[in-house]
């Protein structure tokens, strides 16, 4: 008899265990069935050998290797434009260069003085770069037709206070951050947005591009204090960030995390930049006297601060993962990791030092503002546990303009509305076969208009065609990665290619700013 008891007291244990875990697991299998949280993250002025995990040897990003240890790592991934603003335009609206609204970086001069910090203090209506227009789709306009709630929190760039080009009438439901880029110019500015509304900080007015006092010996920490101020805008951003994704965690969300960082000026939290000075020695400062010059803002160690503000970077992306982990939201959360555009070596940044585009050519000519590798080839990571394979790698062609139409695919958003792009969903998942690109297009109106196409192995860039140039440079990306032999009197016959992927793809842009001459005249 006891044996019996002891046998059905047994069986009672091992039914109710199999309950509870069946249930855990119906639980587990129905949250991945729901739709995913996104969360895309982008660096500014990055490049593409600035991580580890890309083989970055002096700077440490362990968070950030960690999410491509655990997801996958993109080796062919694109901006769509060397500089700030038309990047992010077309990551938001699935547009290339030759058809977005904005295709280059426009400060809408005609307004006044809009350089001036302390004149846009004084008069919002200075703030802000050129408008996208009123009727532009964005991705966080489309996902929130899905029913997800959806943040931006950093820089946007892409219009001004007071006009209808603001992240809350383009889809979002959320907004923190710099509206103005030029007033990103420093990390510790008087104010942000939230919203539509000025957020005033605890920082005393210290404009960009302020040089050292008159006298100032250059070797004393104390010349720079005047640099550090009390709310540091990239933890502010970071906050309010982890805000809205407690206050949503219910719901699907989208957050688009437009971090500032490593953008010049170098500013980065003390704990880090002292961190880098033990690490890589005494360093030549990077100053200027006021009155005697302009730059960004003069820095005692400019290597240990520029590494610094990656680092802080990474840490908060450490967090942001941890966080997720602890709530049960990781799982089915896609991450997304990548870069505006390659690196700069401005305002005391060293991306020759850093060799911040390896393995392409990080000098300068090469990397921000050019149409070379060095300038439009990004990192990217991608983390879903829930759907992609931890650990593995794509040489899949990819670009901006793919954002939207994959997200599109994931959420499984109905839309009429066409990109430029071709989902990488499946490139994500490893389900099906991959649609691939047969060329990917660039066009750029700034520094003195440029064109470039990528085909397979070839790489064609037209640049200087606002000075009259003609002459279209050809390179074998298989046998030279970093662009140094142009080889186009070898294969005339690409010539014509080229210029027909130009007639395909260019349209004459809404804003006359945007014109580049040589490009109109091809269809004259």
């Amino acid at each position: 008899m006891k044996l019996l008891r002891t046998f059905i007291l047994l069986i009672s244990m091992i039914f109710m265990w199999g309950c509870k875990n069946g249930k855990v697991a119906n639980q587990e299998h129905e949250a991945i069935s729901q739709k995913p949280n996104i969360i895309y993250i982008l660096a500014d002025d990055l490049g593409y050998g600035d991580l580890g995990v890309y083989g970055q040897t002096k700077i440490e990003t362990p968070n950030i290797d960690a999410l491509a240890n655990e997801g996958l790592l993109f080796t062919q991934h694109y901006t769509a434009s060397p500089v700030c603003a038309p990047a992010r335009a077309s990551l938001l609206t699935g547009l290339h260069g030759g058809h977005a609204s904005i295709r280059g970086n426009d400060e809408w001069a005609e307004r006044g003085d809009v350089w001036s910090y302390r004149a846009m203090i004084a008069d919002s209506t200075l703030e802000g770069q050129r408008q996208m227009p009123k009727s532009t789709v964005t991705i966080a306009e489309l996902l929130k037709k899905a029913d997800y709630k959806t943040a931006i929190v950093g820089k946007w760039g892409l219009g001004a206070p007071q006009t209808e080009s603001i992240p809350t009438e383009m889809g979002f439901d959320y907004f923190f951050g710099y509206n103005c880029q030029r007033q990103a110019h420093t990390y510790t500015p008087v104010h942000l947005y939230e919203n539509e509304n000025r957020v005033y900080l605890n920082n005393d007015t210290i404009a960009p591009h302020e040089g050292l006092a008159k006298g100032s010996d250059e070797f004393s920490l104390e010349s720079y204090a005047k640099y550090t101020q009390p709310d540091y805008s990239p933890t502010l951003i970071f906050d309010k960030m982890m805000g809205f994704i407690d206050e949503n965690k219910k719901d699907p969300f989208f957050v688009y995390w437009a971090s500032p960082i490593p953008h010049v000026p170098l500013q980065a939290p003390q704990k880090w930049i002292d961190y880098y000075v033990k690490k890589f020695g005494d360093e030549q400062p990077h100053h200027f006297i006021e009155g005697e010059g302009a730059d960004y803002f003069p820095t005692r160690y400019p290597h240990a601060t520029y590494a610094a503000m990656v680092a802080y970077l990474d840490e908060n992306v450490g967090k942001l993962v941890a966080y997720l982990k602890k709530e049960g939201l990781y799982e089915n959360t896609l991450i997304v990791f990548t870069s505006d555009n390659g690196p700069s070596s401005a305002g005391g940044g060293d991306a020759v030092w850093f060799d911040s585009a390896a393995p392409f050519d990080s000098s300068y000519g090469k990397g921000k503002g050019f149409l070379y590798e060095g300038g439009i080839r990004v990192p990217m990571i991608a983390t879903w546990p829930a759907k992609i394979k931890a650990g593995s790698k794509t040489d899949h062609m990819s670009a901006f303009y793919d954002v939207m139409p994959t997200l599109n695919e994931i959420t499984k958003v109905q839309t009429d509305y066409k990109s430029d792009g071709i989902s990488f969903y499946n490139t994500l998942t490893n389900t099906e076969k991959q649609k691939e690109h047969e060329y990917l297009y660039w066009e750029f109106a700034g520094y003195n208009g440029q064109v470039a196409v990528r085909m397979g192995k070839w790489k064609m860039i037209w640049k200087n065609i606002k000075n009259g140039n003609k002459e279209v440079e050809l390179y074998d990306l298989d046998a030279d990665i970093r662009e140094e032999h142009n080889i186009m009197d070898q294969h005339p016959e690409l010539l014509e290619k080229f210029y027909d992927i130009v007639r395909k793809e260019h349209r004459a842009p809404e804003n006359e700013s945007f014109s580049i001459e040589g490009v109109e005249a091809l269809f004259e």
